[in-house]
Order: structure tokens, then sequence, then C-alpha cells
């Protein structure tokens, strides 16, 4: 068991709030969210009793990717607004107490960026080596066997000058030479342009792409490849985890550091865990938070997500502090995951370990995935590989957040079509319904914030697990100076009678799953109901 300081940083203490700002509040009617939306919105952003609001990509961009082809780092596109927008809003937040994180993507631009504009004009252009280029191979055809994770080679090939550039995305998004000092001194420039503007740090984008093999080497076949995804064919061992990539990190970290005042850097570390901790460096001078996504991945039974988060808790470097992940923009909604039964169930779970919690925009209603017509697809990996979108179409996850039962739930004005549909079951499952309904997820997920934010234990407090005879039961405590709380999760669908009576003789209900249950229990005969989690003070 690891113990922090007993004076954490917001972002160890706090939960962390991912919004995907195209579908989370119109501001201007043009059926996509934006800043000025999102203002709007920030009543209901601090009845959540979240501390960290982290946006997706905001800045200038063709969209191919939405967002994540950038075609400048220091302004924004206007679907979302302006700099003046973004200043009001940055303001706002700070004012609620609230802080701000922003979507950095340094691996790659979009191919309209003024940088590649420039690299790709000749072979003498001195930005030139700001971008992976290649010639040929013998036989006229791409360099290397490398892919891109959204179908076919990595490379594509550039008439004008007689060479391959590299992209492990959508072709119009070549990939950054990180190599070049130039170009990680243009990036941190970037992170200080908006470090200057006020801004609370930032979400690293795959910073395991970072650096490339320096000899282009081909990678070598998977040999447990399921057939599906095409990406998957091979092993990355050329394309991911360079170690020259740590020294690039240090660097951001540095910058990031220099403004004091609790900021914080965030890397995509989409990883196993042992591989995982190595981001957070061997000084700790790395990422705050390599993000873990083992949750995201988990078979969801107790005697998996104890282990993992035990292994997990095992290997964390000494001072470095934990955080679980339970959805984002590119996975399938975790109510439709694992049912939505167990939705609340895992709800609890993310927000009593030890650790910093991300929670998704849309979780806290129970939302699901929506099924997006061929017509109305948007997410370029499922344009361009029909057998992954088959399996799961990231635009699924990325629907507009219904507020209320007004035409297009209150997200954008009537007669105007929301850039992605709305799911279903929006006319029950909204902000304003659930927040009249006191049983509601919503209502729940507040409740359980609230209950976090003035419980030491479950901020700051160790993590112990608790041993129970049921093999679909996972228990906890969390212990912070004399308080003591346990935690009690049924990831089964079946009643449990359990004698937790190492424990003591009682205990106090804080909260319960269905919230329809309080007051004092007996530890020796504690009732769990199917699909019931608990959280009592013993």
């Amino acid at each position: 068991m690891k113990e922090m300081n007993p004076l954490p940083a917001w972002w160890q203490s706090g939960i962390i709030y991912q919004i995907y700002p195209l579908s989370f509040q119109d501001g201007n009617g043009d059926g996509m969210g934006d800043l000025p939306g999102i203002r709007r919105r920030l009543d209901y952003l601090a009845s959540l009793n979240v501390e960290g609001i982290w946006l997706s990509p905001i800045f200038p961009s063709p969209m191919r990717d939405f967002g994540y082809d950038v075609a400048d780092y220091t302004g924004i596109h206007p679907w979302f607004g302006t700099l003046e927008d973004f200043d009001r809003l940055l303001d706002d937040l700070h004012a609620r107490g609230m802080k701000l994180i922003l979507d950095l993507v340094p691996n790659h631009t979009s191919d309209r960026h003024p940088w590649f504009l420039e690299s790709r004009g000749s072979r003498n252009n001195p930005k030139r080596d700001w971008y992976l280029w290649r010639d040929p191979a013998p036989d006229g055809g791409p360099p290397n066997n490398w892919l891109s994770f959204f179908g076919g080679p990595a490379w594509t090939f550039d008439r004008a000058s007689g060479q391959y550039y590299l992209h492990q995305f959508t072709q119009e998004q070549p990939e950054l030479n990180l190599r070049n000092p130039a170009v990680l001194q243009a990036l941190l420039d970037a992170m200080r342009f908006w470090l200057n503007r006020g801004v609370d740090g930032f979400r690293v984008d795959v910073p395991w792409l970072l650096v490339k093999d320096a000899e282009f080497r081909d990678e070598p076949e998977n040999p447990a490849w399921d057939g599906i995804d095409p990406h998957g064919r091979l092993l990355h061992i050329h394309t991911a985890h360079q170690p020259e990539l740590h020294a690039i990190v240090r660097a951001m970290r540095t910058v990031v550091d220099g403004y004091g005042g609790d900021r914080i850097l965030i890397g995509e570390t989409n990883v196993p865990d042992a591989e995982l901790v190595k981001y957070y460096g061997a000084a700790l001078d790395e990422f705050h938070l390599p993000f873990n996504f083992r949750l995201i991945y988990a078979p969801w039974n107790a005697r998996e997500i104890r282990r993992l988060v035990e292994t997990y808790e095992a290997i964390l470097p000494q001072g470095a502090w934990p955080n679980w992940v339970l959805g984002n923009h590119d996975q399938p909604r975790i109510a439709s995951r694992i049912g939505p039964e167990q939705a609340r169930v895992a709800a609890m779970l993310l927000l009593t370990l030890r650790g910093t919690p991300t929670c998704y925009y849309g979780d806290e209603l129970g939302m699901e995935n929506v099924a997006i017509p061929r017509e109305r697809m948007r997410d370029p990996q499922a344009l361009h590989q029909p057998e992954v979108a088959g399996v799961f179409n990231r635009d699924s996850a990325r629907t507009p957040l219904p507020w209320d039962g007004s035409p297009n739930a209150g997200f954008a004005p009537e007669g105007v079509e929301p850039w992605l549909p709305l799911g279903e079951d929006w006319p029950v499952r909204n902000v304003a319904g659930q927040s009249q309904d006191p049983r509601s997820m919503l209502s729940f997920f507040r409740t359980l914030t609230a209950l976090r934010r003035r419980t030491p234990a479950l901020t700051s407090g160790d993590y112990t697990a608790v041993d129970t005879a049921a093999d679909d039961v996972f228990a906890y405590s969390r212990a912070f100076g004399a308080e003591r709380i346990l935690v009690v999760l049924n990831l089964g669908g079946n009643d449990r009678l359990l004698d937790l009576s190492q424990l003591g003789d009682g205990a106090e209900m804080l909260l319960n799953t269905g919230m329809q249950r309080s007051g004092r229990v007996e530890l020796c005969r504690l009732r769990l109901l199917a699909n019931e989690g608990l959280v009592l003070r013993t």
C-alpha cells in the first residue's frame, strides 16, 4: 500500500471529465457543439462535482479525423468558436474552481498544416526533415511493411518529390519527425502559448508512437492475430515504444512544471501495465498520469478486476499516483460493454478506487452506443475499415448529450440536424428528466461524486482488498487516518449474503447503487443484491 502526499494536488483528489466538444452543446445553432455551448452548461458541470475538464481537440483542422489532424496548434477551429470564446470559457471555469485540460497531438499534423506544405514543397526545403520521408522500395512500393491504424500501408507516395511520407492514421495525417530538435521546440512553444493563456495542462495523444525506428525496419508478423483488425497483423516493435521518446516526454514535463500551479501532463498510454509505468519516468519526471485503460479491456468479473487492481498497485513506482479510466471517445460506452444493470457498479468502482478517475461525458446518464446508419457515419476508421466498423464504430460513442425532452433533446435548435444522430432513448434518458428522479443514474452519479469529494478516505486513502466467499463480489477498504470506508461490489446477477465480520460488527451504509437502502448493517450478514454496489463506513 502506498500513501500519497498529505496535501494532494487537485488532479490527485479530483475527478477529470472528458468532453467531446462537437457533442456537448450546440451554442450557435449549426448542429455542432462548441465552446459557447460548453460555457452555457457550466452549472451542469459544477453539479457533477468534477474538477478537471478535458476537451478533445479544438484546434483548426480540416476535420478528416475530427481535430486529431491539426492544421494550427495555436488557434481555435471556427466550428468551436474563437480564441475570445476560449478565454471566456477558461475564465469562467477558473472562477468556479475548475481546471481546463487541452488535447495535444504531437505525433502528426494535418497535411494542410503550413509545416507540411513547406516540407512537401521540395526535397531541399528546410522543413523537409520535419516529417518522415523515404525513398520507394526497389519495386517502387512503400519503403517498408508498416501499417496504418485506419487500414492499408502507413505510407503515401508524393509524385512531385518521388518519395513516400509516413502516416499511421489517415493519409491526411503525416507524422512529424520528433528526432529533429526544431520540431520538438515548435511543439513546446505551442504548449507555452496555451499555458500562457492559463490552461491547466495537456492530455498528450499517442505518445507511444512519437519516435520510430531509425533504420525503418520491417515489423514482424503477429502469430496471435485474430484476423479482424488488419493493423493487428503485425507486431509493432519499430513504430511504438522506442526508448528515445521518453526524453521528449520529459521535455514536455519540464515546460509544464515551469508554470507551477499544479499544471498537469497526462499521457494516452494504451499499453500493458509493465510498459505503462515507464511513462511516469524513472524520477517521476514524465507524465503525472499515464492513462490506465485496464478497466476498459478487462473481462467484467470480480476475480479478474481484483487481480488487475492489485497488479497495478504492486508495480506503481514509489510516489507515483494511480488513475483509472472506463471510457473515452475511442471506446464503446461502458453501459453497452457490460450492460446497463452493471453501469452503476462500474461507476462506483471507478470513483472509489485509489487514484484519479476520468469520466466520459454522458456516462453519468448511462448513455449507450447509438446505431449509426452508413450514410451518417463520420468516423474515418469506420469508413476506411468496414470490417472494423462491423465490430464498433467510434461515432456510436460520440453522439450528442441529451439535455431534455424538447426537439433535438436541447442539444441543437428545432429544425437543425445534429452532426450525429441522437440515441432513440433521448426522450427518457436526458439530463432534465434524470435530474427530477432521485434514483436515476444521474442522481446516483452526483451523490457518489459528492460523497467522494467530502470523504478523505476515498480521495486520499490507502487501498486494501477484502476477501469474500463469493467469486462474483469484489470488496476493498479505503483508509485515511481513523476513517475506514468499505466498498462492496456485486459484479454478478444473483443476490449474495456475505460474512465480513473480520472487519467488525456493523457499518453505516453511506450509499448503494439503487439508492433505496440506508442505515446500520451487520457485517456478519451483509445482504448484497444482484448488480448492487455499497459504500459503507466501518
